[in-house]
Order: C-alpha cells, then sequence, then structure tokens
C-alpha cells in the first residue's frame, strides 16, 4: 500500500507560480514512476506530467510543456510540481498518482487526495 498526500495548492494570479509537493508513504518509493493529474470543475481528469523511478525521464502534457516541471526526491519520498506562469485555465484540483508497470503496459493507482489550484487575475 502506497499512500499520497498532496499540498502547496492555493490562489495565485495569471502569471505567477506554485509549486506543489506530494508525500509518499512507504520504502519502495523509489521503485515506480510518479505523475500529476488534474481535474478541473466539470471536466475529466487529465494527465499532467510524469517522472520516472530515477527523476531523469520526464514527460509533459502539450497544454503544460515549458512551464511546469515535475521532479522527484527519493531520499524524502516526495514528488514536485513547479508551475510557473500560470493561466485561468490551469485551475483544477491537482492529484499525483503512482504509475506502475504491469506487463507491457502501465497503469496509475494509489491517488492521493489532491489539492485545489486557483488561478485569477
Amino acid at each position: 500500500q502506497v499512500q499520497l498526500v498532496e499540498s502547496g495548492g492555493g490562489l495565485a494570479q495569471t502569471g505567477g507560480s506554485l509549486r506543489l509537493s506530494c508525500a509518499a508513504s512507504g520504502r519502495t518509493f523509489s521503485s515506480y514512476g510518479m505523475a500529476w493529474f488534474r481535474q478541473a470543475s466539470g471536466k475529466e481528469r487529465e494527465f499532467v506530467a510524469r517522472i520516472n523511478r530515477n527523476g531523469d525521464s520526464t514527460y509533459y502534457a502539450d497544454s503544460v510543456k515549458g512551464r511546469f516541471t515535475i521532479s522527484r526526491d527519493n531520499s524524502k519520498n516526495m514528488v514536485y510540481l513547479q508551475m510557473n506562469s500560470l493561466k485561468s485555465e490551469d485551475t483544477a484540483v491537482y492529484y499525483c498518482a503512482v504509475r506502475r508497470q504491469v506487463g507491457l503496459t502501465f497503469q496509475y493507482d494509489y491517488w492521493g487526495q489532491g489539492t485545489q489550484v486557483t488561478v485569477s487575475s
């Protein structure tokens, strides 16, 4: 079992920055990849970014590429999402999730409870 707790959300102005954190429990944190998703009100949850278990490979949704940076610190069981140049359309609840390889595919499980990010002008 893995427990994930997100923090760092809040209110930011357009063009501003926020840094989200996700704390993971368990001794096997460095064994799996991690990802961030978001869900805006009335919309489906969407992928934002992911990072491999070593932290040396990342992938981003086109909507955040060049503005957001995902990183991790395996010594602290933490994953981060640095969000810069925020836009109103970034407003959403942000979730971190474990990305595990199952056979030849990957699946996301062990979701956190989410943290609200609101971007306003």
